[in-house]
Order: structure tokens, then sequence, then C-alpha cells
């Protein structure tokens, strides 16, 4: 468990830490970046948010809030409570047009920062739990690496970023979204920037 918390946390730092990220859009107080490698498509979004990094840290890093602002969260209950900063979480979101709704066993890791630049860090990945197996009624899919980065601005502002890194249980919810034809991403950043304020 402690490998698979570390894990975690690393792979969103190097994801985050990654060259090549291209913007493809920008608003006032969003940017949505996306970043190809071979076939896996990763995604970020930077959120301009007027309350203290830590304030953003403690409603981010509890997913129990989270279908408050992403309606693609159906339900979210917490399976497991590993430490005070490693939970496993069994997520259901609503199913897309001609596909069957999923579900996902994740774990979510959260870490302060150590020193003052450092950005908070909220990770999530996909983990598998023998007590939670696939149902069939719902399609188990996989999250690789996704998480927030939540950089303090000033004393009562901070510059959340999420970054997703994107397999094909992912990719319906995103297809139409990152070819301009749907505003999920903006909607659900504009959402998120709403409930945190």
């Amino acid at each position: 468990q402690a490998y698979l918390s570390y894990s975690n946390i690393a792979a969103l730092t190097h994801l985050a830490g990654k060259p090549g990220w291209d913007i493809t859009k920008s608003l006032d107080n969003v940017k949505i970046w996306t970043h190809e490698e071979g076939a896996v498509l990763s995604f970020k979004v930077e959120m301009q948010v007027k309350v203290p990094s830590h304030v953003a840290f403690s409603l981010l890093s509890d997913f129990s809030l989270r279908q408050r602002w992403d309606r693609h969260f159906l339900t979210c209950e917490v399976l497991q409570a590993v430490s005070e900063e490693e939970k496993i979480y069994h997520v259901t979101s609503a199913p897309m047009t001609g596909h069957q709704p999923r579900d996902f066993v994740i774990l979510v890791s959260q870490r302060q920062p150590c020193r003052p630049q450092e950005p908070y860090t909220v990770a999530v990945r996909s983990v598998t739990l023998r007590a939670v197996p696939p149902r069939p009624e719902f399609c188990r899919s996989e999250i690789l690496c996704a998480g927030f980065q939540i950089h303090s601005d000033s004393s009562s502002s901070c510059t959340v970023c999420y970054f997703n890194q994107v397999t094909s249980g992912v990719t319906p919810y995103l297809a139409a979204n990152l070819t301009g034809s749907s505003k999920s991403i903006e909607d659900t950043a504009l959402e998120c920037i709403k409930f945190l304020e």
C-alpha cells in the first residue's frame, strides 16, 4: 500500500512536469491543455480560484463532495480509509448515450507541500479490491493517472490544475469534448470553481 500511494503521487507529479503541453482553449479563469504521447492522450485543466490553497485542497481531496460539482459522478462511497492521507472509493458514473454506466475503484492519495513553493497534491488511480468485483450492470473502467495540483498564488487565491491521462474507459466522455462539440470539460471546471468559491 505504501508503494501504491507513493507511485500514485509520483505518477501525477511526473505527468504534471512533462514538457510539450499544447493549449487548446483559454477562457477568463479556465485554460485547457492537451498532451499526446503515442496512444496516450492527457489533458490538464487550469483554474484560477479565489480561495486559499489549503481550502481548495481540503474540498478537493474529499471525494464524497465531488458530486456537488462534477455531474459525471453519480455515486461515490468510501470503501476503505487506508490512512489519513489515503482512501479507496467506489465511484459510479452516469451512462453516456449508447454506453453502459461505468464504475471505478480508485485510490485517492493526498499530500500537503513539504516546502512553500510546492503544490498540494491529490492523486487518483484505479486499484483492484477483491471485495468489489466488477458487476454486470456496470462497465468497470480504469483511471491510469489523474488528480489535482493546487498552487498558492496569494493568501486568498490559488491555481488548481486537474490532470487526467485518458484511457479508452474515459474516452466517450472526452471525445466530443476535445473536438469542441461539447463543453463538458469547461462546464465542469466552471462548476468546480463555483463550488470552491
